[in-house]
C-alpha cells in the first residue's frame, strides 16, 4: 500500500490495480471519455508509468463517460497473478 507517498505493508490494497486495469481498458475504446483520474504518488509495478489510476474512498475516483449510443458491460476476472478487464459494447 502507498501511505503518505511511502510503500508500506498493510491489510487491503488491490483496488488501484483494478482501477488501473479498468483505466487502460477505457483508453482502448474511442467512445469512452475519461472525466477523472489520479496518478499515484509513487510508481506502481503493475502498469507502465503514467497508466495508473489511483482510487481512494471519499477522495479519489476514476470516472468516465460513454459517448456512444451503445451500452457498456464491464467483465472482470482474476487469478493468482493477473487481473483481466474486458469492455463489451452491446
Amino acid at each position: 500500500m502507498i501511505i503518505n507517498h511511502k510503500t508500506e505493508k498493510g491489510i487491503g490494497g488491490g483496488n488501484c490495480q483494478v482501477s488501473s486495469t479498468l483505466y487502460n481498458a477505457i483508453l482502448l475504446v474511442p467512445s469512452l471519455e475519461v472525466l477523472e483520474r489520479h496518478e499515484h504518488g509513487k510508481d506502481v509495478t503493475y502498469v507502465p508509468d503514467g497508466k495508473d489510476a489511483a482510487v481512494s474512498y471519499g477522495s479519489l475516483d476514476l470516472k468516465f463517460k460513454n459517448n456512444s449510443n451503445k451500452s457498456i458491460r464491464i467483465e472482470a476476472s482474476s487469478n493468482n497473478s493477473s487481473i483481466t478487464i474486458r469492455l463489451v459494447e452491446f
